[in-house]
């Protein structure tokens, strides 16, 4: 008997140690969007020259002042990573539960990407930049990171919506459905308004964010 409670003792206080784990992790996919779009806000308000209206946040890596946009992507990858992490720990063993955190480390991924091959500068940024943007290789490949990113965003909200209706948030699984089309509306329309674009990506951010905070609360599978 004795045994058997004691067991039941260490189990449990096992079980609330992993759980503890996971929340530490998810506490980084948790603020990956708030401090990655409230650093890019800040940043783009304090430097000349910029306009949201015609200039996307990735710019803000570059010209003086730019080294604080590339620690923000980093830290942003760092944290979607993090999360990615928690979320496997919460969802392994489940439909879902091993695809949709890789593709959220590839999201992440995308934006450590970004800070090592930044953005082209145009549309008058930085100050002195022309209006017209030159595509150089390193510009190619920042565009080419934030595509695969957001698409791999966008199929884990989809994958994600799966495990969400399993544990019975049916609202919240047909808006993880229906956020990614936002999204790569937002994208598509980038052409004509990089406000277009940055609401989108801002929205996959913060949905994220949604999402890993409502499976943060659910029970730790392992």
């Amino acid at each position: 008997m004795t045994s058997t409670l004691g067991a039941s003792r260490h189990a449990a206080s096992a079980a609330a140690a992993s759980r503890a784990a996971a929340h530490r992790w998810l506490a980084g996919g948790i603020a990956a969007g708030p401090v990655f779009l409230a650093a890019g806000v800040v940043q783009g308000i304090a430097r000349d020259g910029f306009d949201f209206s015609r200039n996307a946040l990735s710019q803000l890596a570059l010209g003086e002042g730019g080294w604080a946009q590339t620690v923000n992507f980093l830290l942003a990858g760092t944290l979607l990573v993090m999360g990615a992490v928690g979320l496997r720990r919460v969802l392994g063993g489940t439909p879902g539960g091993t695809v949709g955190p890789v593709l959220i480390g590839v999201f992440g991924a995308s934006f450590w990407a970004a800070a090592v091959f930044p953005a082209d500068a145009g549309a008058g940024f930085p100050a002195g930049a022309p209006d017209a943007t030159v595509m150089s290789s390193h510009g190619a490949v920042h565009m080419a990171a934030g595509m695969a990113g957001y698409l791999a965003l966008c199929a884990a909200l989809v994958v994600l919506a799966g495990s969400l209706a399993a544990r019975g948030h049916s609202g919240w699984a047909v808006a993880s459905r229906l956020v990614p089309v936002a999204v790569l509306a937002g994208f598509a329309a980038s052409a004509a308004s990089v406000l277009a674009f940055t609401a989108g990506a801002g929205l996959g951010l913060l949905w994220l964010t949604a999402v890993t905070a409502r499976l943060a609360f659910e029970p730790v599978t392992r």
